[in-house]
């Protein structure tokens, strides 16, 4: 069990590293990406198996080497939850900034005004999971590296 929680781990490290890379050059050249979603939401599987093989383990009696592996375990969580949180509030925030009301003030805007206020949002929702993805992947090298598995 132990050594799938190590193959997991090592996923979850090189789903969240890859995701985040691709955002941020998507972010970067200001083009959406349907493959970082499919990436990062794999990688959000992956992390989830992960955390319930490290439960399994602990229920198991099995003890982590270091009690800031569990902290660089769990926080993973936490930072994807906030993450996703920063994205859901991504397009209110742009419509904010642009002084529009609401998806209604948006539909009343010339036909090159309303893809701006589309790709705004976009980029944001990217930008916000692309930092979320790279901070979860320092997260799980480092929890690699005080287990003991890297």
């Amino acid at each position: 069990m132990t050594a799938v929680h190590l193959v997991v781990g090592v996923a979850v490290m090189a789903l969240f590293a890859a995701a985040g890379l691709l955002g941020a050059w998507r972010w970067w050249r200001v083009e959406p990406s349907p493959w970082f979603w499919r990436l990062l939401r794999a990688a959000q599987a992956a992390l989830g198996v992960q955390v319930v093989l490290g439960g399994v383990l602990l229920a198991a009696g099995r003890e982590p080497s270091d009690a800031l592996h569990l902290v660089y375990g769990l926080l993973p969580v936490a930072v994807s939850f906030v993450g996703e949180q920063l994205r859901i509030a991504a397009a209110q925030t742009v419509l904010d900034a642009r002084g529009l009301a609401d998806a209604q003030a948006v539909g009343a805007l010339p036909e090159a005004e309303q893809r701006s206020v589309v790709l705004a949002i976009l980029r944001r929702e990217l930008g916000a999971m692309t930092l979320a993805a790279l901070f979860i992947a320092g997260l799980a090298i480092r929890a690699g590296f005080i287990s003991g598995g890297l």
